[in-house]
């Protein structure tokens, strides 16, 4: 009895991991199957957990049995093949900046996904007095976090700030000169997104786009058409730039997923984690349950100073600081991500799905 009772437990256990490895693969843009992009690393863990103690603890001779240490063992290649490009193995999407790069190249972002509940506001003011970002980018912020982080946003006269109480405010804090700084609601008429240039102390101009769409979970969304359709916008948008770019925030979806590779590949921008690490900066609370929510992508323009996961500021995200510098001579020796007519296409699509969701979701309130 005690065998066969490991033995269901190790069936059931690798049949959810095989599950959870296969569901994502599909297009389906439902929560319940987007949900499983997020935890790769600790799938590709379990799969191999369950592997090991099926070979040790299992009978293998039976069909069905061999059927799932097959399917365990494509599992493990698969996620495999989805991490790799984050460890420090893999090569680097974007290269390292020179060491006597220009000081007057550099440019800095400090971004931070606050949790508007939290209170220890003292935490983000030390990691900012410290780090000393040109760019402090709040995602979740609200009119009491923007009254609490008064005495050092004070030093960066260029600002958008957009305090709400939906848990999706964003306030944008420059050192740097900023110019035409656009707020849009793509999609939902309370989530906001930003579209500015900053110019470095060169005198660069930089397209900077700030970004938070809603997460696919029944509690916000019971699909992730809107996320991508958002995220897919501001990549359409700035494919067509003619200035360097940078994007930051948090996409509410993982550096692997094919929605966050469609947003590279329309843009064209580059990922400075690719070869670097994960940087894992969602859930703060929970180790075993982290995966990489708060991103910065850029152009090829630049090359990369550094990049660091903040400590802890009792927020459910870390933060994330990155100094970029501006290399527009040697932009080619990073290679651009492209993308082909069956690209564009599946973009367009996914636009038009999101849009037609928004649309829905608008009727539904006006009759309600």
């Amino acid at each position: 009895m005690k065998n066969a009772a490991i033995t269901i437990t190790l069936q059931a256990l690798a049949t959810f991991t095989i599950l959870a490895t296969a569901l994502p693969i599909l297009h389906s843009q439902e929560w319940y199957v987007r949900v499983f992009d997020y935890p790769r690393l600790q799938i590709f863990a379990l799969a191999i957990l369950c592997f090991i103690l099926y070979i040790w603890l299992a009978p293998r001779n039976r069909k069905r049995d061999k059927f799932l240490l097959v399917a365990l063992l494509v599992s493990i290649v698969y996620q495999a093949v989805n991490i790799f490009p984050y460890t420090f193995v893999a090569p680097k999407e974007v290269k390292d900046a020179d060491a006597n790069s220009p000081s007057d190249t550099h440019l800095s972002l400090l971004v931070s996904n606050v949790l508007m509940d939290n209170t220890e506001h003292d935490k983000l003011i030390t990691l900012t007095q410290k780090y000393e970002p040109d760019i402090l980018l709040l995602l979740e912020s609200d009119l009491v976090w923007q009254q609490a982080l008064a005495p050092i946003t004070k030093s960066y006269p260029y600002r958008v700030e957009i305090p709400l109480k939906n848990t999706y405010g964003m306030h944008l804090y420059s050192k740097l000169p900023l110019r035409q700084q656009k707020v849009s609601y793509l999609l939902d008429k309370d989530i906001p997104s930003i579209k500015t240039f900053v110019q470095l102390r060169n005198g660069t101009w930089v397209e900077l786009h700030a970004v938070h769409p809603k997460p696919p979970v029944p509690t916000e969304d019971a699909t992730s058409e809107k996320r991508d359709a958002e995220i897919v916008l501001i990549a359409r948008d700035i494919a067509n730039s003619k200035y360097p770019v940078v994007v930051a925030g948090d996409f509410n979806d993982v550096a692997w997923s094919r929605t966050t590779e469609l947003f590279q590949e329309v843009s064209g921008l580059l990922d400075p984690r690719l070869g670097r690490g994960f940087y894992n900066t969602f859930n703060a609370d929970y180790p075993i349950l982290r995966w990489p929510l708060d991103h910065v992508f850029h152009s090829t323009h630049f090359k990369l100073e550094s990049i660091e996961r903040l400590p802890d500021i009792a927020s459910d995200h870390f933060p994330i600081f990155i100094r970029l510098s501006f290399s527009p001579k040697n932009k080619y020796d990073q290679e651009e991500p492209e993308a082909d007519s069956q690209t564009q296409e599946e973009a367009s699509e996914l636009i038009e799905e999101g849009r037609e969701e928004a649309a829905d979701d608008k009727r539904e309130g006006k009759s309600q």
